[in-house]
């Protein structure tokens, strides 16, 4: 096979053929190199890389197999990981200046089962700035630009690793979830996120362990590869306190759902989000294209209370408690995004807290009222079509002023706060020809049947143009000015802080 053919592959069936000695880790791992350094240019997705380490574990991971060894579930797979998260020997900044020389010493717990689970690191994914926004551009690395036409953006805070899958630079990235950072970045590349409900996946680098509104979770080009991960990760650990014993491999297989049997539910705007009048257009285009699909399929009026000022503070509540050193010792070393939400929250009351906690609480119950007619709710995932990235964020719906940065986050962001699971599968492309994501948001709890649920979608959608996954034009990529900053190899603690500039552009 050539690398092209390789890279393409599903990571399920890369992993198949590994274990069946079809394919090796080694090659595998120079395919996707390859690819990297063929692509990542255009985009900016890979930041990061551990090329180096990578081969000697690759060649480790072959000859594992070679010996009959048991294997992971992600044996020999090339890995992205998203730069918040933290990995053993290789730059972690957090797109911020303040960590642009930062090596831990050790992974987190996420990194840590990947790694357990025979994943091999290949670097990482590009951010925004402390992961404030859903537009993957930061002062250390530049900005991420999106697989369909780099000149927009790839959506955010798993921007990087969301178009880095779109290219098939690697087979397996993660993602993270506050207000949609990991449904938005794969709804305008066209690949698979799942937000997960808290807990499922332990997430031990957010500072208040309690709130339910960060959680990480997996991305893949395809439902069954976000299980794949799923598997590798979920599980209690005591670094997440809303973590709880089950049973991982639960969500090897997506569960088996016949569509014909669902109730499903749909809106355009859950009631109070403001959508671009075009997205609405093709929203309810892709419904009528579906809806023959399901048992039944009809819209769902819903009153969500004040979801906007309820999202508002809590997640500046989780800003204050991340930055607050940061902040008291220097506010100038924080970006205008994270300054802001911390300054929003450092203004805020007690009686802001608890209001937003018991409003919190409503909003949960009064979703509830949906679940006793419908099974899931679909929904569109983003209010717009990717803009440039040079356009920090979507300042306008329908000429609609929005009132701060990450207002234009409210479709994904409402169903944070119901802590409902929440997929965003790829569902052919809006009116200007780019990815279009649907939001698939499952019951309290029901994370296996969502998957279920949208697996079994998206083996319906390949047999229709309209609604199948699209997929980029790797010969149409060009590059575009202001330019984008390419890979960047750090070797060591020292050299890897000293070896990065400030990208001008952003």
């Amino acid at each position: 096979m050539s690398h092209e053919e390789i890279v393409a592959l599903p990571a399920t069936e890369m992993r198949r053929r590994i274990g069946a000695r079809q394919l090796s880790p080694v090659e595998l791992l120079d395919a996707c190199i390859a690819r990297i350094e063929a692509t990542n240019p255009y985009v900016n997705a890979v930041t990061a890389t551990s090329f180096e380490r990578a081969r000697g574990e690759a060649r480790a991971a072959e000859a594992a197999v070679m010996a009959g060894k048991p294997l992971g579930l992600l044996h020999g797979l090339p890995l992205g990981v998203k730069d918040l998260e933290n990995t053993e020997g290789l730059l972690t900044t957090f797109g911020s200046p303040i960590y642009r020389a930062n090596v831990p010493t050790a992974d987190n717990e996420l990194v840590a089962r990947l790694r357990a689970a025979g994943a091999i690191v290949a670097g990482k994914t590009n951010v925004p700035e402390m992961g404030a926004g859903a537009n993957s551009f930061n002062p250390v690395w530049g900005a991420t630009g999106n697989p369909f036409d780099p000149r927009l953006n790839a959506g955010g805070s798993s921007g990087g690793s969301a178009a880095a899958l779109a290219l098939d630079m690697l087979p397996v990235c993660t993602g993270s979830d506050t207000g949609g950072s990991l449904r938005i970045p794969a709804a305008k590349c066209g690949v698979v996120g799942f937000r997960p409900s808290p807990g499922v996946v332990p997430s031990v680098r957010k500072p208040l362990g309690w709130t339910p509104i960060s959680v990480v979770g997996p991305m893949g080009r395809t439902v069954a590869d976000a299980c794949l991960q799923l598997a590798a990760t979920a599980g209690m650990s005591a670094g997440d306190p809303l973590s709880y014993p089950l049973d991982p491999l639960d969500f090897l297989l997506p569960q088996n759902v016949d569509l014909g049997t669902l109730r499903v539910g749909y809106t355009e705007d859950f009631g109070a989000c403001a959508v671009d009048e075009g997205i609405r257009a093709v929203f309810r285009a892709k419904i009528e294209a579906m809806r023959h699909l399901f048992r039944s399929c009809e819209p769902v009026a819903l009153d969500l209370g004040e979801v906007h000022r309820c999202f508002d503070v809590l997640r500046a509540e989780a800003f204050v408690a991340g930055m607050r050193e940061a902040y008291e010792r220097d506010p100038s070393s924080l970006g205008p995004n994270p300054r802001a939400n911390y300054e929003m929250g450092a203004a805020m009351k007690l009686v802001d807290c608890a209001w937003a906690q018991a409003e919190q609480t409503r909003i949960l119950g009064r979703f509830q009222a949906a679940y006793r007619e419908f099974d899931v709710i679909l929904a569109p995932t983003t209010p717009v079509s990717p803009f440039p990235w040079t356009q920090p964020h979507a300042a306008f719906i329908n000429g609609e002023r929005q009132e701060n940065y990450y207002r234009w986050l409210s479709l994904t962001y409402v169903t944070t706060l119901t802590t409902h699971p929440s997929l965003a599968l790829p569902c052919g492309v809006d009116a200007a020809g780019m990815p279009f994501g649907l939001q698939v948001v499952g019951g309290f709890r029901q994370d296996r049947f969502t998957l279920g649920v949208g697996h079994a979608m998206e083996q319906a959608f390949a047999a229709s143009a309209l609604l199948r996954r699209p997929l980029p034009d790797v010969s149409r990529l060009a590059f575009h000015e202001p330019g984008l900053r390419s890979i960047v190899t750090a070797p060591a603690v020292l050299d890897a802080g000293a070896s990065l500039g400030v990208a001008s552009a952003v």
